[in-house]
């Protein structure tokens, strides 16, 4: 079994944000296409660095600056949270795997009752079995899977440490 990544790695030293830092990505988290002159009169310091900041920020891996589309909007009218339990020593490939699907917009270790949550994005119902059916549950090392299918999203965000 290989190591286990995840996405961004942590940065233990120094991973600490100054106050500078966490208001910067409280504008960004509100706005991503917020312009650095504006965040900087907000905030009293100048535009280069605001500028220096989020760029510092971006290359540690604390920051991605992105647009976020509602899938609903896009075509896509069907989402599910599916628990997948897997054979232990099949469990970091499975998921590496599982994470490489298109439909799959988040894929998580976890501890608990399943050994992987995933969740996938899919144009409709027709979709989302195709995906449990033909791609998911032939992954090698997953044994079961359980869907939630999602009926309303009730909250849903992009903003997350900070005040």
């Amino acid at each position: 079994m290989g190591p286990i990544r995840s996405r961004a790695p942590v940065d233990r030293v120094g991973d600490e944000l100054a106050p500078v830092d966490q208001r910067i990505i409280e504008h960004l988290q509100e706005d991503g296409r917020r312009p650095f002159t504006q965040i900087a009169a907000d905030i009293g310091v100048s535009e280069a660095a605001v500028r220096a900041h989020t760029n510092r920020l971006i290359e540690r891996g604390v920051l991605r600056i992105l647009g976020v589309t509602d899938p609903t909007k896009v075509g896509f009218h069907q989402m599910a949270m599916i628990g997948v339990r897997c054979d232990g020593d099949q469990l970091v490939p499975a998921a590496e795997q599982i994470a490489a699907l298109p439909e799959v917009s988040c894929a998580v270790i976890t501890a608990g009752r399943y050994d992987i949550l995933v969740e996938a994005v899919c144009e409709d119902n027709d979709a989302l079995l195709a995906f449990l059916v033909d791609r998911l549950r032939h992954v090698e090392g997953v044994r079961e899977t359980e869907a939630f299918v999602y009926l309303r999203i009730v909250k849903e965000t992009c903003r997350w440490g900070t005040r």
